[in-house]
Order: structure tokens, then sequence, then C-alpha cells
């Protein structure tokens, strides 16, 4: 090819040079990887990587609209499932062209190492209208969440036809992953909407602290771990006869952008904000309790007869209990992106994401409730909001996408 050659497509080269990938990823394989040590989360498995996994410290979460044929479409999710398992590896993206090109790999992460990154793909609703031919595919659960009490979102920026989450201990792994795969994408998708989550709020697994929140408060204290396996079968892991089967062992991502009015809380009188969450905020006990993992009291009473863990705070709201036991498993991160150029505020909170077995059932259910009673939503605006299909993980030689167009 001429080095001259006008508009050629990344991914594009990468769907038609299969064996030249190929060849190039069996390279790798035997090669050096990139220096460190950090650990590696194996793209490949039952369920997608990036869900039940530990909660990284860093996340990149990108929606996508497409804009290419349906064949287009099939291609890109075929190439980003082979270019996925690279990256998890920590290993560049494999030259397909000669130096009179572009490079394959945008190159920021070289000499990084993992630093356990994820990646989690997601189809939205508007992926299954017309364009495509795959309304049939669609899962009856998978509609947009209802605006709630209190939304302000951002139609520009809300919902999307597809969604990667990156997740990773080092936030450069997270956006070259994100990156590398938009430009890969390039003439069948733009990106909607791009979201950097940096400090995660929840924890995923037993072994991990649980940290804390912008409005200084431990996060996420009851989330769902990846050990909890009935819980999650019964609240996470879809089922084949749900609905659709190429759903079986997948999950649903609701993506929700909560803006935290921080100067209004930041006001409050400690003991007053305490109440409204629920909690003691030095040691994240619940206000009948003395540590952080003591299970809520919710009958008791003060002397007055008032109950101690107020009506109206966010874990009497929020708790299984009090909600025919819904769980939902959260991995939620913060966000500052500098101030609102209106008001001079911040324009900051917390990137909530959480997965679950049905998100109109669970997810919208919980928010309405919290939407309609909970105290903290004086103080929280969502202005994203968007709802995605996770498919289950794929085993070595199985292909992105092949659920769709089978």
């Amino acid at each position: 090819m001429s080095g001259n050659q006008p508009g050629i497509s990344r991914r594009a080269v990468l769907a038609t040079s299969s064996v030249t990938l190929s060849a190039a990823a069996l390279a790798l394989k035997a090669g050096a990887p990139f220096s460190g040590t950090a650990r590696t989360v194996p793209f490949h498995g039952s369920h997608q990587a990036g869900i039940t996994t530990p909660t990284q410290d860093h996340l990149v979460f990108a929606t996508f609209d497409v804009v290419g044929s349906r064949d287009d479409l099939q291609g890109l999710l075929s190439t980003w499932g082979t270019v996925a398992p690279i990256l998890a590896e920590g290993r560049p993206i494999p030259a397909v062209w000669d130096s009179t090109y572009p490079p394959s790999d945008t190159g920021e992460a070289t000499g990084l190492a993992p630093s356990g990154l994820t990646l989690t793909f997601g189809y939205g609703p508007s992926l299954f209208d017309a364009r495509f031919g795959l309304s049939r595919r669609q899962p009856r659960v998978l509609q947009p969440v209802p605006i709630l009490p209190g939304d302000a979102l951002d139609p520009a920026t809300s919902n999307g036809d597809l969604c990667i989450q990156a997740c990773a201990d080092d936030p450069m792994v997270a956006f070259h992953a994100v990156r590398n795969l938009t430009l890969l994408g390039q003439g069948t998708v733009v990106l909607r909407a791009l979201q950097v989550g940096t400090g995660r709020t929840s924890t995923t697994s037993s072994s991990q602290t649980t940290e804390r929140n912008l409005l200084g408060f431990k996060d996420g204290t009851n989330n769902l771990t990846g050990s909890d396996t009935a819980l999650l079968k019964r609240w996470v892991w879809v089922d084949s006869g749900d609905d659709q089967p190429w759903m079986g062992r997948g999950s649903y991502l609701v993506a929700r952008r909560l803006r935290l009015d921080l100067e209004a809380w930041s006001s409050l009188p400690l003991t007053d904000q305490e109440q409204v969450i629920g909690r003691f905020r030095a040691s994240g006990a619940p206000l009948t309790g003395t540590t952080e993992h003591d299970a809520p009291d919710l009958a008791a009473q003060g002397p007055h007869g008032d109950p101690i863990i107020p009506a109206n705070s966010h874990i009497r709201i929020a708790a299984p209990t009090t909600n025919n036991g819904i769980h939902l498993l959260r991995r939620g991160y913060n966000f500052i992106d500098g101030l609102d150029p209106t008001t001079g505020a911040y324009d900051a909170g917390l990137f909530f994401i959480c997965f679950q077995r049905d998100p109109m059932a669970q997810f919208a259910t919980l928010a309405g409730d919290l939407a309609r009673t909970d105290a903290l939503m004086r103080y929280v605006t969502a202005t994203t909001s968007a709802v995605f299909a996770c498919p289950p993980g794929l085993e070595k030689g199985q292909t992105l996408g092949a659920d769709l167009f089978a």
C-alpha cells in the first residue's frame, strides 16, 4: 500500500487483517511484557471482567453512538473483542501496517504495568432500533431509566448505543484502553460522552477497605461482593430463561452521573450530616452501632420515641430490608470536573454504576423510592443517565457481538 493513501480506517485494517493481527498477538505472547509487576485480570471467562472484580481505583467510562452500517458494527465488536485481552495483559496493540501510517497504538501506556485493567462492554436500548435489524434481540427489561424527581438530565450525554467501562489501578492505563478502542472505531462509532472517575467509592471484595465519597462518609459498606454467590445469582446475573437467551450469565449496567451540592453539604453541622446518612462519619458505624459493619437497628428508638436512624435517612431508605430484599452491585467513583462556569460551584460528585439482573425491577424501583423520600437527595442532582445490557463473558475463540448477529 502507498503511504499516501487517504482515508484509511484503523478498524477496517484490523478487521480485514485478522491473520496479521493473530500472528502479531502470538508474537507478543512470546515476548517480554511491559515493565512492572502489577496484577492482571483475565479478559476471558464466564462473566465479563469489571463486574465482580475487586474495584480498581480509577475509571474511564465511555458511551458511543453508532454511525456505521450493520456490517461495520459487527466488525467493530469483533475487533474490540480481539484487542481487549491484549490491552488487559498490558501489551500494545500489534502493528498491522508500516511506519508510514499512524502507529497502531497511541503509546501513552508504554512501560506501564497492566494495573488490573478490566474492560466491560455493553449495548444500549437504542442499538436495538430499526437501524441494524436487531429489534427482535432486545431484552424486555432493557429500557431507558424513567426520569426521576430531581433529575436534570442532559440528553446529549445520557444513553448511547454502546458503552465501555475501563477500570484500572493506574488512570493512564484506563484512558489508554478507551482511547485506542475509540480510534479503532473511527467511521463506525463516535464518542457520545466520557467520564473519568478517580477514587473508588465501593468495595466488591471482602478484602477491600471501604473508601469515602466527596461527602466525607464511607460509601458502599453493605455492597455485594464477589463471594456472595447466592445473592449474585439472585440479583446480578441474568438467567438464560429470563428473556433473551443470549443474555444468560450477563448483567445490566446502570450509570448515573450524580452531581453533589458540596457547598450546601459542607454548611451542615456534623450531627445533621450523620442524621441524613444514618451513620457516624468517623467510624462509618450506623447510628445504632459502634463499628462500620454493625447491622443497623432500624427499630431502635430514642428517649422520645423517635427512630434513632431517621425515617428519611439514606441507609434506611436504601436498605434491602425496606425494599423487598432488593440488592444492587455497586461500582461507584468520585469525579471532580472543575467548576460550573455559570454558578462557580464545584462540578463534582459521584459517578454511580451498578449491575443487576433487572434494571427496571431493581434500580428504577429503588431509585424512585430514594428520590421521593431520601433526605440525601436534597444534595444530589443526576445530570446523566444510561442503561446497558452487558452480555456474558467470552471464552477464548469466541467473538464479541456474535450473540447479537447469530
